[in-house]
């Protein structure tokens, strides 16, 4: 990644972020404020909160749904240099209860943007996927060629994948056609402070309820393994992956292959957070409703994004554990409220 914001011709590198006042938009925008780049940021705040729009100084907040902005006030605006489209509903709890609004942002959305960015000078352009799109594959690591495979359209749960999968057939489409080079990041879990658990994020839910000796519950078996990045890490990849010309029209996995079962991952809160929390477990028909499936394991290959980039996390989990922790002590006593609204991995 490049030390500076300076572009050839001069001046600072513009960026668009949408859904920069979410959790991982909040982390990045810092980031990219702090290279010193001209950054304008789009958040309707549905999920996104307000008091990250002061975390990161100097950017432009537009308070907006993405497409009205882009029909609006960024209409006339000279092209940007990045576009990160990080906007999207997020949660396994908002997706199953408002499915056909989450279906209508996520493709809608990223229809309209693909067609700004076209039409604005065609920067490079990231777009945020999850690894919700591979389905139920049945295979122990997932890699960005592997198949995908759905349940029925009946099963709501699995509208989620498939919408973020029309979101990467556009933007590969774009590539292809040269009409907007697209790069498409594939999020896995990605954890971290500023997350919060209103839509059915696991780490956050787990580390309140041990501060406040609640019973930690864990949905199904409490067997089923995930691999849990923290947004630190996690952001430092986009800027360098998009800086990279040969990432262009191309998918790549971003998170952690270090798995861990949601049942060590309760105990893993409990030790870190000095907590006397017991453990129960809740079928997921009783929080979801009968039919609601899950898988057992979900682990990224990350070789294309190491060939690429030299990608390897930073931050041990238990670590990130004890940031959430301090984190969530701090906002319950009245510290700015941060963004809990942007993780594109629907959480276990």
């Amino acid at each position: 990644m490049p030390e500076n914001s300076q572009i050839p011709g001069g001046g600072a590198r513009r960026v668009l972020v949408s859904g920069g006042a979410g959790f991982i938009g909040s982390h990045l925008c810092e980031l990219l404020c702090a290279r010193g780049d001209s950054v304008t940021v789009v958040d309707d705040l549905s999920t996104g909160r307000r008091g990250n729009a002061g975390l990161y100084g100097h950017a432009r907040f537009i308070e907006s749904r993405l497409s009205d902005a882009l029909s609006g006030p960024l209409a006339d605006e000279a092209p940007f240099d990045e576009v990160y489209h990080l906007a999207a509903a997020v949660g396994v709890k908002l997706v199953m209860e408002h499915p056909a609004e989450s279906i209508e942002n996520n493709v809608g959305e990223t229809a309209a943007l693909l067609r700004y960015c076209e039409d604005h000078g065609r920067p490079r352009t990231l777009i945020a996927s999850s690894s919700e799109v591979y389905g139920k594959p049945g295979t122990a690591v997932f890699s960005e060629e592997d198949d995908t495979v759905y349940g029925p359209t009946t099963a709501t749960r699995w509208s989620y994948a498939c919408s973020k999968a029309i979101d990467e057939y556009l933007a590969l489409a774009c590539s292809r056609e040269g009409r907007v080079p697209c790069t498409i990041v594939r999020f896995f879990n990605t954890v971290g402070p500023r997350q919060v658990g209103d839509y059915g994020m696991v780490l956050p839910t787990f580390v309140r309820a041990s501060l406040a000796g609640e019973p930690i519950r864990v949905h199904g078996t409490g067997k089923q393994s995930r691999c849990f990045a923290d947004v630190r890490d996690v952001v430092t990849a986009l800027p360098r992956l998009l800086a990279e010309t040969s990432s262009s029209g191309r998918v790549f996995n971003l998170g952690s292959d270090t798995p861990i079962t949601i049942l060590e991952l309760a105990r893993l809160v409990i030790e870190q957070t000095n907590s006397s929390s017991s453990i129960e477990t809740v079928p997921y028909e009783r929080v979801y409703g009968p039919g609601f499936e899950d898988l057992l394991q979900r682990r990224p290959d990350l070789s294309r994004l190491r060939d690429v980039i030299a990608y390897e996390p930073r931050h041990a989990l238990a670590d990130t554990v004890r940031d959430v922790a301090a984190w969530l002590s701090e906002e319950e006593h009245g510290a700015p409220g941060e963004a809990g609204g942007d993780d594109r991995a629907v959480s276990a």
